[in-house]
């Protein structure tokens, strides 16, 4: 009895282990964590399929780093030039559609470069440029940060050339970004589904918005495998395989802060 006592235990133990191995890793930005998505999200898929997420959430350049180094499974991210950079290495196995939403440019009520109800995103940054209003940027090299500093182009502005202490670079995430810019009345590019999930608005609010240079375009790829072979790709692809299913479409449409819908899925089958 001791013996087959012993045996039962033993196959619990390791019953119990592969359950807790089922565990993926994805990289991926800031927005997907602090406008609350995942925490809402990923319990759903876990329930479905019975494999845990971790998420690393840091700016798109920094998650498809990751993804190069093979530190994760999966790769869900917004910066549509940099995906299609990373999968041209070889270092995806397939790029997916997921959802979308969009980026706006919010700043202090008083508005000193007067741009409000203006839906040209190129003419709001030559008057936030040429006023020299506070202008906080996230630094971080994030998919965020590569839309700013694309449509800084788009303006006619070389930043880089140009940028005075007006212009901060603070190498922070969307929420950090949007407290700075709200304790100290500053301009700010942001993905509308951290901003409606802000609750420490102080003085700011939307300004431009509407411009379809501000489309946001969320994409997934698995880490290929071939590349780094502890890549948990069965796991990895059933958690895309899941995001762009009917069922985790349906989730993403279904996550709103208050009656205000934060992404819109878009995956193509």
């Amino acid at each position: 009895m001791k013996k087959l006592a012993a045996i039962a235990a033993v196959l619990v133990w390791s019953t119990c282990a592969l359950a807790q191995d089922r565990t993926i890793t994805v990289a991926s930005t800031t927005s997907t964590e602090q406008s609350g998505l995942f925490g809402y999200l990923l319990p759903l898929f876990s329930k479905a399929v019975g494999i845990e997420v971790k998420v690393v959430a840091v700016g798109t350049g920094q998650a498809l780093d990751i993804g190069r180094r093979g530190d994760a499974d999966v790769v869900f991210v917004h910066d549509r030039p940099a995906e299609d950079k990373f999968m041209s290495e070889g270092q995806g196995v397939k790029r997916f559609d997921v959802m979308y939403n969009d980026f706006i440019i919010v700043g202090p009520k008083s508005d000193p470069a007067k741009i409000a109800g203006g839906k040209d995103v190129a003419d709001a940054l030559s008057k936030i440029a040429t006023t020299k209003a506070p202008f906080i940027s996230r630094g971080d090299k994030s998919g965020t940060h590569a839309a700013e500093l694309r449509l800084w182009k788009e303006a006619g502005i070389d930043i880089a050339a140009g940028k005075d202490s007006w212009y901060r670079e603070i190498g922070q995430g969307m929420g950090p970004a949007l407290n700075m810019a709200s304790s100290s009345n500053a301009y700010l590019l942001s993905d509308r589904g951290t901003w409606l999930s802000f609750k420490n608005r102080g003085e700011l609010a939307i300004l431009t918005e509407g411009d379809k240079r501000l489309f946001n375009q969320y994409g997934v790829m698995l880490v290929n495998p071939e590349k780094h072979p502890n890549v948990k790709a069965k796991d990895g692809q059933a958690f895309i395989d899941w995001l762009i299913s009917p069922k985790g479409q349906d989730a993403i449409a279904g996550y709103k802060v208050g009656a205000e819908q934060l992404f819109f899925p878009n995956a193509s089958h």
